[in-house]
């Protein structure tokens, strides 16, 4: 399996019998979407456009864009129902987490994800071994929050997503974190690469992966 980070919180997953890819965003935002092709498109929610640009991925069979149970092209798909805020929707609409199950591994990602997991969902959730999730604050969970959803789910590798970086638009993404503070709260091996590529099993050791966009 090989994961790599178009920017923002889109991710590229493919596997031995399918592509996915996550959150595929304009290139308004500030920075170009690749050109791509996957079987299976995530959208985390449909009220902004920064997440579900689906007309940028070529080749798609199937765009899941709410919870539920999924299987496409050899890929098991569970859709769990969240918030993008902390007041149950009011401010920002729902949210969907989304786990992958292929090729032995289980990879959530949070998508907008603005609260903190209850223990009934973290339940629902199950064990993770890779988790992407947003750390960048303002629209979403903070470093704070996300370190401590990272404690409580103890996945292998953890991916941030949705944080301050070069090019995004200062006007609507400047006040984002970087993910220096969510690095720093959470104090686990960091490793920066091109590319995430995991097979067999992966061990005990928890280690933050910081992905370059491709």
């Amino acid at each position: 399996m090989q994961i790599n980070f178009l920017g923002h919180a889109s991710f590229k997953i493919k596997t031995k019998t399918a592509t996915v890819v996550t959150d595929p965003f304009p290139d308004s935002i500030g920075i170009k979407f690749p050109k791509t092709t996957a079987e299976i498109v995530s959208v985390s929610h449909t009220q902004h456009d920064d997440h579900d640009n689906i007309d940028a991925v070529d080749g798609v069979k199937k765009v899941l864009s709410g919870p539920g149970e999924y299987e496409i092209s050899g890929v098991s798909v569970l859709g769990f129902p969240s918030y993008h805020d902390d007041k149950k929707g009011e401010e920002r609409g729902k949210n969907t987490i989304y786990v992958f199950e292929a090729e032995g591994f289980r990879i959530a990602h949070l998508g907008d994800l603005g609260h903190r997991l209850s223990e009934k969902e973290l339940e629902e959730l199950g064990d993770i071994d890779i988790l992407m999730l947003p750390v960048g604050g303002v629209y979403t969970i903070g470093p704070k929050e996300a370190a401590e959803i990272v404690r409580n789910i103890e996945p292998n590798l953890i991916l941030p997503m949705h944080y301050k970086m070069p090019s995004l638009k200062e006007e609507a993404f400047g006040k984002l974190e970087t993910a220096k503070p969510f690095i720093s709260e959470l104090g686990l091996p960091t490793e920066e690469t091109k590319k995430l590529t995991v097979s067999g099993l992966l061990g005990d050791e928890q280690k933050i992966i910081l992905l370059e966009r491709s």
